[in-house]
């Protein structure tokens, strides 16, 4: 199990720059999750392609539900005060150290292309190209 964030769930389901890895991740530990904010923020990854005309309303529903489906029963609150830690002792926002305390609380790494989450917390995340290496 690892814990993903959310453009990590949008590079395996939308072409990207980091899509390649994000399939060799998934196919490496398809066992994802992610704190309840994933769905709205993956939301807002789906309303940018929408405004670009690189989606329609239909296809960005069925992303939404494929995603959901990959997540499914694996969604979780993180603990605020450790949230709120995590924030206090980096430069990261309470977005992202949601990622980092989800991945504390059940003890296995963060997966993701954010450079200041991998600079700021080491020992809990792993770079996606890293981890899609195997």
């Amino acid at each position: 199990m690892i814990v993903v964030d959310t453009n990590v769930i949008a590079y395996l389901l939308l072409p990207g720059e980091h899509s390649d890895a994000a399939q060799r991740a998934f196919a490496r530990d398809p066992a994802w999750t992610a704190p309840v904010l994933w769905r709205s923020e993956f939301r807002s990854v789906l309303a940018g392609y929408m405004r670009k005309g690189e989606l329609d309303v239909a296809d960005a529903a069925e992303l939404e539900q494929a995603a959901g489906t990959i997540l499914e029963g694996a969604e979780f609150h993180p603990d605020g005060g450790r949230v709120l830690r995590l924030v206090a002792a980096s430069r990261c926002s309470a977005y992202d150290c949601e990622f980092v305390a989800l991945g504390e609380e059940l003890g296995v790494p963060l997966v993701t292309t954010d450079a200041r989450v991998l600079k700021d917390f080491p020992e809990t995340t792993l770079a996606l190209e890293e981890f899609g290496r195997g």
